[in-house]
């Protein structure tokens, strides 16, 4: 039985694959080929969450601009919820970030460094799995969020 709630259990280090806890990292990212500290660091969970902050409470700025006089009887947080799932995916695309990030100094970059854009693809597979909320809260021994991870993508800091 221990077995097979420990893959859950035992934390964000079960999901690794064989051998790989052995290797003990320094610091978050070192598996990943990342830098320990300045630019091209794993993003702290602080920064993250208050790119996010940033980015929502435009959006909700957005929404409110867009529904006008009927802010408190129309669907204001579905239209929130809209523009700021296209603002994330049209600014990753093209900039690989998103306002909040900017303005934070951390962006989306691909893990396998094969190209500097993340993509539109990557972009959408992201931005959908942050729209359920619940990806984004379970991160992996990186710090990582699920999205991240599903796409083969990780928040850096540019400064």
């Amino acid at each position: 039985m221990a077995r097979i709630t420990g893959s859950w259990l035992s934390g964000p280090s079960s999901a690794l694959p064989d051998g790989a806890d052995s290797m003990k990292q320094a610091y978050r990212g070192e598996r990943l080929g990342l830098q320990e500290d300045g630019p091209g660091a794993l993003a702290s969970t602080g920064r993250r969450l208050a790119a996010l902050m940033i980015d929502w409470v435009s959006s909700a700025g957005i929404a409110a601009l867009i529904i006008g006089d009927r802010f408190y009887e129309g669907p204001f947080s579905t239209v929130t919820l809209a523009v700021w799932f296209v603002i994330g995916i049209v600014t990753v695309t093209l900039f690989s970030f998103t306002p909040g990030q900017f303005c934070l100094g951390i962006h989306v970059a691909r893990v396998d460094g094969l190209a500097p854009r993340v993509g539109f693809v990557r972009a959408l597979g992201r931005q959908a799995l942050l729209s359920v909320v619940i990806p984004g809260t379970i991160t992996d021994v990186d710090g990582r969020g699920m999205q991240d991870r599903a796409t083969g993508t990780a928040l850096v800091r540019t400064r």
